[in-house]
């Protein structure tokens, strides 16, 4: 067994990878850029070595620092995790001929699988079936367009060493394909090194099934069952499931043969997963089911796998790469229960999804389900990676029970400042339709309208804000009223009780409550309290360290007090801030024609210039950060008054970038 190991990666990953190391015994080894010095995993490896700055193409993407890392401390091998160098052949091949030990697939697997035009015909050569399209050497505009048209839109532009969505553009019709297939083009670029693409016919009924399979150096091959990852967002996994809802007993053993046979075409070793389209127009079958690409890694939903089989694959590989044989055959493993898992991103549903980032003041997860977490309370969130910060994963023995427990686990997120998708998650997985497993490609796009609404307060919501304003702590923790002089209650009794009304704010609107209550004289809490009066409803509240909770339950509401204007109380995955005073929304108006950066980040192209006259929704520049490229566009119809974006230029969040005077 493998006694030392560098992990080649960062975030839940990486903590994740290390969870299992010590468990057997194997010493650990991080790496880190400068943005991560503080991070998780760094602190619960055995050794942590600080390889670059905190941009990735200089840290966790410079081989050579990686491998001077593990000379330097010794490692016997090195596991890449996923994203960063985890598919890179000629990484893999360094590794090994440093003489370490690679946790992955041999180099020429990856290589076979890598690029996928050529994976295709090596998957139709062993009688896989594959999606039709065009596989072909001529990347001129022209052959691309005329394989479009003959295939059929809609159709699917996708990067040939693509992979998690980028690099790919769903075309509608012919007039749009050559600016789609620009932008492809130079996103695969700045994010793999290569512009070649493929096109593939789009499927209307899509249904993203895949494989988990693992091979080993004795020749066994094995696959651990599907899972179904059709819940996307722009080809972005957002829930994925196992197994896979309305799959048959035939049509399981024919898509997982068929995995098996893709995995030994190429002699495969240790963990992978061959991904399949289906077209779900008249449920899942055999022969609508087809092969899309091969991942040779380890995947992120990779849990939902290890709960259904009760199965650690961060164990399988490390034996494989040891040169053990697997651990199971496949007449050993078995599905029991179902699994699902949701990707807790740092990003604003409400802008577009946008990633957010910035300190974490307040961050906790629910402790029923099974969490991966990149981050923790007190760190940051930083524009340089990837913006998943956790992994929810909840089981059941039924579809129906992991939903509730998945939409439930949700709900119970808080975090703050920084916003997420907690809300987005819980709606989705509390869908009716998702519940009735009702699911394709296009789920979300479909209702994204009600899965992206802002959270509306609910009346309990409300009064705990009001409760929260209204209460003070004590030196006995306990939270009472404050005095006769709080100017947040009116009509104080000496005798009797406080009366009085309380105006609170919460997204531009002003939220009248009318109160009364005395302070805690050491009697019961039940017995003295706050009364809380809000649209039509009456709760006594008490109060304790870091909630206020309301008698009829008695379930506390959780409640974060900023300062004495600000409260934020957290709503079904929500963060709702309610203030004393009214605060004016600043957030992204263009009202006066500012286009402004979201986010930091690198300005990638400009389409404009001053002068130019544009109409309302016209692409202005395009922003690349977090790995993505985000269009600006125009508010209104009108002329380019301001430009302060050059190509290649870095961006701080907030600064305007163009300024348009309306047309005249």
């Amino acid at each position: 067994m493998i006694s030392s190991l560098l992990i080649a990666n960062r975030g839940e990953i990486a903590r994740r990878i290390i969870r299992t190391a010590r468990r057997m015994g194997v010493r650990t080894i991080a790496v880190y850029s400068e943005a991560d010095a503080g991070a998780p995993h760094v602190q619960e490896a055995d050794e942590a070595v600080l390889i670059g700055p905190s941009p990735a193409r200089e840290s966790y993407l410079v081989a050579d620092k990686i491998l001077a890392a593990a000379k330097a401390t010794g490692a016997e091998a090195i596991h890449p995790g996923y994203g960063f160098l985890s598919e890179n052949a000629a990484f893999a091949r360094a590794v090994k001929a440093a003489g370490l030990i690679w946790v992955g697939p041999p180099p020429e697997a990856i290589e076979a699988m890598g690029l996928k035009d050529a994976a295709k015909s090596r998957m139709q050569a062993a009688g896989v079936p594959v999606t039709p399209g065009y596989l072909g050497e001529n990347q001129s505009l022209t052959r691309l367009q005329s394989e479009a048209d003959k295939t059929g839109y809609p159709v699917l532009i996708k990067a040939v060493a693509g992979g998690g969505g980028k690099g790919m553009r769903k075309v509608e019709a012919a007039a749009d394909f050559a600016a789609a297939l620009a932008s492809c083009q130079r996103e695969a670029a700045a994010s793999f090194g290569d512009d070649k693409v493929l096109i593939e016919k789009y499927v209307t009924r899509p249904r993203h099934i895949e494989v988990q399979v693992f091979g080993d150096s004795h020749g066994n091959a094995v696959h651990l069952f599907e899972r179904d990852c059709s819940l996307q967002r722009r080809h972005q996994k957002v829930i994925e499931e196992a197994p896979a809802p309305g799959m048959d007993a035939a049509t399981r053993a024919a898509v997982c043969d068929a995995a098996v046979k893709a995995a030994r075409a190429v002699n495969y070793e240790g963990a992978g997963t061959v991904e399949f389209i289906a077209d779900a127009s008249e449920g899942l079958r055999a022969d609508r089911i087809w092969f899309m690409e091969m991942n040779t890694r380890l995947q992120v939903e990779h849990p939902v796998t290890e709960a259904i089989t009760g199965q650690d694959l961060v164990e399988w590989q490390l034996r494989v790469a040891s040169g053990e044989p697997l651990p199971l055959k496949q007449e050993d493993l078995s599905i029991n229960g179902w699994a699902m898992e949701a990707r807790l991103y740092a990003e604003n549903p409400a802008t577009g999804f946008l990633p957010s980032t910035g300190p974490l003041d307040h961050f906790q997860l629910p402790d029923f389900v099974r969490v991966d977490s990149a981050v923790e309370e007190g760190g940051e969130v930083t524009p340089f990676y990837d913006p998943m910060i956790a992994k929810l994963i909840a089981t059941g023995e039924t579809r129906e029970a992991a939903a509730e427990a998945l939409a439930e686990a949700c709900a119970a997120v808080e975090v703050w400042p920084v916003k997420t998708n907690a809300a987005f998650l819980a709606r989705c997985a509390s869908h009716p339709d998702f519940v009735a497993g009702a699911i394709d490609t296009g789920f979300i796009e479909a209702r994204l309208d009600d899965l992206i609404a802002e959270v509306a307060p609910s009346n309990r919501t409300v009064m705990t804000a009001a409760a929260s304003f209204a209460i003070s702590a004590d030196e006995d923790g306990w939270r009472v009223l404050r005095g006769p002089w709080n100017d947040g209650l009116f009509n104080f009794r000496m005798n009797g009780p406080s009366l009085g009304w309380m105006p609170i704010h919460h997204a531009g609107k002003r939220l009248d409550i009318s109160l009364e209550g005395t302070a805690y004289d050491g009697s019961a809490p039940k017995h003295s309290g706050l009364w809380v009066h809000y649209a039509g409803e009456t709760s006594m509240a008490y109060g304790m360290a870091a909630c206020v909770a309301f008698l009829e339950d008695d379930e506390p509401n959780p409640v974060l007090g900023v300062d004495e204007n600000l409260k934020v109380v957290f709503q079904q995955g929500a963060a709702l801030e309610f203030r004393r005073s009214a605060v004016l929304d600043e957030a992204g108006s263009a009202s006066d024609g500012s286009i402004r950066s979201p986010m930091p980040g690198k300005i990638v192209s400009v389409s404009v210039k001053v002068g130019d006259k544009v109409t309302k929704g016209q692409p202005l520049l395009v922003l690349e950060a977090m790995k993505m490229e985000h269009a600006m566009t125009a508010p209104f119809d009108g002329v380019v008054a301001e430009l302060n974006a050059t190509p290649g230029g870095q961006v701080s969040e907030g600064v305007v970038l163009a300024k348009l005077e309306p047309s005249s």
